[in-house]
């Protein structure tokens, strides 16, 4: 009772669960994908890990506890393009085709894919993962955070405590705000109903494809949908749900005279 197993797929399995369908719960299981792939004869290895190593990650939150969990196993490693001026600090990889610009310091762990481009003049820190052709423009700050593959971050953007969905591209000045005023521990609506995470930091969590405008602002907590559009100078209070638009209505006004009409 004081161990689990671990399971161990390749990225085949993403082919396996296109396949299956919702269990009774609406849910796709992973069991089925793998009892699927099995039966098929593909090989599945496992492993015997004790209670005290097992993380669940089946809420937002948990992904940030797993992405520190790994990161500090990592190695410094150097194998993409750091320019000069350029301050590293602690254990940072660094990717094949990847550029650190000039100005930029990194305090590790961080990890940063291949082929992105970071900077100039950036602050990475602790605890933050960038996937593969990721860019982060200038003068940006990520702290804490996962950054998936192919997303864009806009020149003077904040990103805290937040996971960034694949093929974001998020405009100049986005900023997630991840600390309450109150600084009282943030609650998220999970499956319809609001938890209390039991963290006072947490940021924006976005789905794949999401675009936001220029000095878009992310409340604590706050969920976004995949391939939503998020407008220019809009406070996000709320979670946005999947395929949504949201920009602020403007009233506009003649003036005549002398008068606003």
């Amino acid at each position: 009772m004081g161990e689990r197993w671990n399971i161990y797929v390749s990225s085949e399995i993403f082919d396996f669960i296109k396949r299956i369908k919702p269990s009774v719960r609406g849910e796709l299981e992973i069991t089925d994908s793998i009892r699927l792939a099995i039966k098929e004869g593909k090989k599945v290895l496992s492993a015997r890990i004790s209670r005290e190593e097992w993380l669940d990650i089946g809420r937002p939150w948990d992904l940030l506890d797993a992405n520190m969990r790994v990161l500090k196993t990592i190695k410094q490693c150097f194998l993409g393009t750091i320019e000069e001026n350029v301050h590293v600090k602690g254990a940072v990889y660094v990717g094949e085709n990847a550029l650190i610009r000039s100005g930029s310091y990194i305090e590790g762990p961080v990890y940063i894919g291949d082929g992105s481009d970071i900077g100039p003049n950036c602050y990475i820190r602790p605890y933050t993962s960038i996937g593969r052709n990721v860019r982060i423009g200038n003068s940006c700050e990520v702290k804490n955070s996962i950054v998936m593959d192919n997303t864009r971050i806009g020149h003077l953007s904040y990103i805290g405590d937040s996971v960034i969905g694949e093929g974001c591209n998020l405009g100049a000045g986005t900023i997630s705000a991840n600390l309450r005023l109150d600084k009282k521990t943030i609650k998220m609506t999970i499956k319809g109903e609001l938890v209390d995470s039991g963290r006072k930091k947490i940021g924006v969590i976005m789905g794949d494809n999401i675009m936001t405008g220029v000095g878009t602002l992310f409340m604590p907590g706050v969920k976004v949908g995949n391939h939503s559009w998020i407008g220019p100078n809009i406070v996000v209070y709320r979670d946005v749900p999947p395929n949504t638009i949201l920009i602020l209505e403007q009233q506009i006004k003649r003036i005549s005279g002398g008068f606003i009409q």
